[in-house]
């Protein structure tokens, strides 16, 4: 295959795993426990960072405020960044041996850090960490080898928004979600495109991110990653491609100039959040900011499957996590803080839903009342979810945080004609596979 745009962006983020890989493996030590550690009576500053806009960093902000009124002793210096910026500034920094006393942590690198020793075994803490009022499924997720090295802050699971308007423009019933298949979702997406007259379509394209890839896997019985290896069936990406390609060819999706154009403009100008796609896949949390930006009645519906029940493929993703360094001096006050994070009520009023469904039970109660009518939707849909859903999804292995880069350009390969269905899958699949072993 000749060497494109997006072959040389996938060859870049493999050598920028693998850079960072290194970078970490060099600087940082040992990750183990420590034994449960006395709160100082001198004053202790921490560190901690975080990615976001600008409404989380003033909710954060917030938590800061009340954290520090109640601990005078302890202050708290916040450090954000964008996505992209963040992680750059959080490898460097923990190459040179200064990682923030505190971070948030995304799930996709959460063993890229925890397996090489820059975040602390939160089992070491002892019980200064109160996790009662989290599920074990949720706990699990920010487990390795036995460490426990993240606190998950909320619980998301994918999802199809659709949009009532456009199903009522065409003249389309919305579906019952609990028995729908994928080839109902293709008819409803023909019938959305056809009443859209050119101007919106019947679903907005996917393949520039691993969640709806995850689930399509979990449906045909494979698995991206298991023991920390990529195990997925290059027939199974083949099969998601193929589906996707189809649905370009027949109009359902929009042409690939359009979906790389909204694609670069950000999620307030996806085909969903300016009322052109009738249904797409997000993960639940994002419905409030989808129907923000649209002014439309959006809607969160379960992810259609082959047959039409529930067959266990649905699962609950953290979508973030509370960690702290292994390098800082401070464990007992650090402790403290994650403590305040996930279990106070303060910080859950302050916070609300703008990290997702909190994972802490008992904090999704207190807050529901609180939530904008969205909101309640975001949690009841987590919530109804409970009885169907399956496995924990294996934790990504180190190396493949650049899974959602790799996985960008052999999409555009196959929306452009420049490559199959079948040879973007080989190549991708080879590809994070290769980000793995240099992980």
């Amino acid at each position: 295959m000749r060497v494109t745009r997006s072959t040389r962006n996938t060859m870049v983020f493999i050598a920028l795993a693998a850079t960072t890989a290194l970078m970490l493996t060099a600087c940082v030590r040992s990750g183990g426990g420590t034994d449960a550690a006395t709160l100082s009576d001198e004053p202790v500053t921490l560190t901690f960072t975080w990615w976001g806009n600008d409404l989380r960093t003033a909710a954060t902000n917030e938590v800061i405020a009340a954290f520090e009124k109640e601990n005078p002793n302890i202050t708290i210096e916040g450090q954000f960044s964008d996505w992209v910026g963040y992680w750059d500034k959080l490898a460097t920094a923990t190459a040179a041996n200064d990682t923030p006393d505190i971070m948030q942590m995304d799930e996709k690198y959460i063993a890229t850090y925890g397996e090489r020793g820059a975040l602390l075994d939160l089992n070491g803490t002892g019980d200064a960490i109160d996790l009662s009022d989290f599920p074990e499924s949720a706990l699990a997720t920010g487990e390795i080898d036995g460490g426990r090295y993240g606190i998950p802050t909320a619980l998301n699971s994918q999802a199809i928004v659709v949009n009532p308007d456009l199903f009522e423009q065409a003249g389309v019933a919305l579906p019952d979600d609990r028995d729908w298949t994928w080839e109902d979702f293709t008819t409803l997406g023909a019938q959305l495109s056809a009443g859209g007259g050119g101007d919106s379509f019947g679903v907005q394209t996917w393949g520039f991110e691993d969640g709806s890839l995850r689930t399509w896997a979990r449906q045909a019985g494979d698995a991206l990653y298991t023991d920390g290896e990529v195990s997925i069936e290059t027939e199974t990406v083949k099969d998601w491609f193929e589906y996707m390609l189809a649905m370009v060819d027949d109009g359902v999706m929009p042409p690939a100039s359009t979906v790389v154009e909204k694609l670069s403009a950000g999620q307030a100008e996806s085909m969903t959040a300016t009322n052109r796609a009738g249904m797409a896949t997000w993960w639940n949390s994002q419905l409030t900011a989808l129907a923000d930006s649209s002014g439309a009645p959006l809607r969160i519906m379960r992810v259609p499957t082959p047959d039409g029940g529930a067959d266990g493929s649905a699962y609950y993703k953290t979508s973030m996590f509370w960690s702290v360094s292994s390098r800082t001096e401070h464990p007992a006050e650090a402790a403290l803080f994650l403590d305040f994070l996930a279990n106070s009520e303060t910080a859950g009023d302050i916070m609300l839903t703008e990290r997702g469904v909190p994972a802490n039970e008992k904090i999704r109660e207190h807050i529901k009342p609180k939530l904008s009518p969205n909101d309640v939707s975001v949690v009841e849909f987590l919530d109804d979810l409970a009885d169907g859903i399956g496995e924990v999804e294996p934790v990504t292995p180190a190396g493949a945080s650049a899974m959602e880069g790799l996985l960008s350009p052999f999409t555009e390969q196959v929306l452009f004609g420049q490559a199959t269905p079948a040879q973007a899958a080989e190549g991708f699949v080879a590809a994070l596979k290769s980000a793995v072993a240099a992980g």
